[in-house]
């Protein structure tokens, strides 16, 4: 810091330029007491020249001279003293520009973080799932397996990460977007590897697997989502005026929904085509779903998890993307859920056990809505204690109230006592 300070431009700092100002007026002050002693000196050649008034200029001579020695002693203290109350003046101030560094920005959305607290940016909750978008629901399974604090944030859905996208996470002032990516960089940073006790060729199979889920599978739960917009809202019973912190009726929000959901967020057949899910019928389609629902059974088998008792990263991901079908309502018609239900029960298992695992406060979650179901919230104050104290106010103003009237009769007897007294005297006299 101290280099940077003597990098800048005197003109740029009037810290360091203010002693320069103090030398010019030393030195103004210094010339000015040197004429008083050059006028001396001329006034004694003279007075040699002129033997008649010798004595007298040399008087005068001897006392200018002192005069001027005074001047000119005088001028350079006051000098002195100009120079250190600057340089005084100065010191501090070019501490304090030390010392104040300029303070931190950090471009994020939560300006007002707390250390190591993982701010998580999702989807509004629904009444039968913590999240409609498998990917938002990964990461916050991840998290809570593995023990980490984080806090939802209530935006209503309005933010996205710098690469557009949901879910996206910031940590101390810094934005880590995609669901993989925070999970390998939380991993890395808190050493919270799920896969830590897995084999090479498990990795493998792990890797392939994630891979077959959420570029094959998901896009397959995403066309029939953008084929039936109006299935999605009844199916999960998403409630958009409070994902979306509007106050237009549900009824009109629908309808945009409806129209806008399939262009906006999957940017309807586009979209689709171009990932190539969205070439085939949708006979092809279901059938490609069942293919991978049989496999990720088969692979699955009759243990609680896919490498053993303990859940790995494959078990997130699984989890994440089959709740969609799992808890989807029964109300709706929907091939695949019923398929995996019907053909595949190791798999409702596995969902049922990662919810209990991961999720003990699922129907809170669903019934109220709350993002941050598993932070513990302050208890409200009980009607016992509100009557309590309630009953404590009324009894200290009927106390208050008792004083009050206790006193006025005691000033009443004093003021009858005082009346019979002056009665006996006046009586008395007469």
């Amino acid at each position: 810091m101290a280099t940077e300070v003597a990098q800048i431009p005197a003109e740029e700092t009037p810290a360091v330029a203010a002693p320069a100002s103090t030398e010019n007026a030393a030195a103004a002050a210094a010339e000015q007491a040197e004429k008083p002693a050059a006028d001396s000196v001329a006034v004694a050649a003279v007075a040699g020249e002129n033997a008649a008034n010798a004595q007298d200029n040399n008087k005068e001579d001897a006392k200018a001279s002192p005069a001027a020695a005074a001047a000119e002693d005088g001028a350079a203290a006051d000098a002195k003293k100009d120079g250190d109350a600057a340089a005084a003046v100065a010191a501090p101030a070019a501490a304090a520009g030390k010392s104040e560094a300029p303070a931190q920005k950090f471009n994020v959305h939560k300006t007002n973080f707390e250390k190591d607290i993982i701010y998580l940016y999702q989807f509004s909750r629904t009444p039968l799932l913590p999240s409609l978008s498998p990917y938002c629901l990964k990461v916050e399974t991840w998290l809570r397996l593995v023990g980490l604090k984080y806090e939802n944030v209530d935006h209503k859905m309005r933010f996205r990460s710098k690469k557009g996208q949901l879910p996206f996470i910031e940590l101390n002032g810094e934005e880590i977007a995609d669901s993989a990516i925070i999970i390998k960089e939380l991993s890395a940073k808190y050493d919270k590897n799920l896969d830590a006790g897995l084999t090479a060729e498990q990795r493998n199979v792990s890797y392939a697997t994630i891979a077959m889920l959420e570029n094959h599978l998901i896009w397959i739960i995403f066309y029939w989502r953008a084929k039936y917009p109006d299935n999605v809202l009844k199916g999960y019973k998403v409630n958009l005026q409070h994902a979306l912190g509007l106050r237009l009726p549900n009824s009109i929000l629908n309808f945009f929904f409806k129209i806008t959901f399939g262009r906006k967020w999957f940017q309807g057949t586009k979209k689709l085509k171009a990932h190539g899910i969205g070439v085939h019928s949708a006979e092809e389609i279901e059938e490609f779903g069942k293919n991978d629902l049989k496999v990720l059974s088969e692979m699955l088998d009759c243990k609680p998890f896919f490498f053993g008792d303990e859940p790995t990263t494959l078990d997130v991901v699984a989890f994440a993307v089959l709740s969609q079908l799992h808890y989807l309502s029964k109300d709706i018609a929907y091939p695949l859920r019923d398929y995996m239900t019907e053909k595949c029960p190791n798999l409702i298992g596995h969902v049922s056990r990662m919810k209990d695992k991961c999720f003990p406060d699922w129907d809170e979650i669903c019934t109220k809505l709350d993002l941050n179901a598993h932070i513990p919230k302050p208890e409200p104050e009980t009607k016992e204690g509100k009557e309590g104290g309630e009953q404590e106010k009324s009894n200290e103003q009927e106390g208050t109230e008792g004083d009050k009237i206790e006193k006025e009769l005691e000033k009443d007897k004093s003021n009858e006592k005082e009346s019979t007294e002056e009665n006996k005297e006046k009586e008395e006299t007469k």
